[in-house]
């Protein structure tokens, strides 16, 4: 169990160090994905502050629809945060998979984020 939490470390390090090389002084959107929820937030690296976020806790809640599908709630998660995003004045970001696969409720929140206005 140990060398499989090394290596999700030092792939999302890895993931890290190359979106901060190529991010130009832009704001990173980050995700988290547990098993039963979705985490994103924007965070300015530079501050340290997060801007904005949402969760799938905040879209069950503003949702009734207690049937929807995680990949449904991923995408509601990412147009959410889009939202509170541009209410905040971001409208460019890096988007930071962690050690994440882009596929599945990561990738559904990104097509979402950038559907609701924000651009990466």
């Amino acid at each position: 169990m140990a060398k499989n939490t090394k290596g999700i470390e030092r792939r999302k390090l890895r993931v890290r160090r190359s979106i901060k090389a190529r991010a130009g002084g832009r704001l990173r959107l980050s995700v988290f994905r547990s098993d039963r929820n979705i985490y994103a937030q924007v965070i300015d690296d530079r501050s340290g502050r997060t801007l904005a976020s949402a969760s799938s806790l905040d879209a069950k809640k503003d949702t009734k629809d207690t049937k929807a599908s995680n990949v449904e709630v991923a995408a509601t998660v990412g147009k959410l945060l889009a939202e509170r995003a541009t209410k905040a004045g971001v409208g460019e970001v890096v988007f930071d998979r962690g050690a994440y696969l882009y596929h599945g409720r990561v990738k559904a929140l990104a097509e979402a984020a950038r559907e609701g206005g924000l651009s990466f």
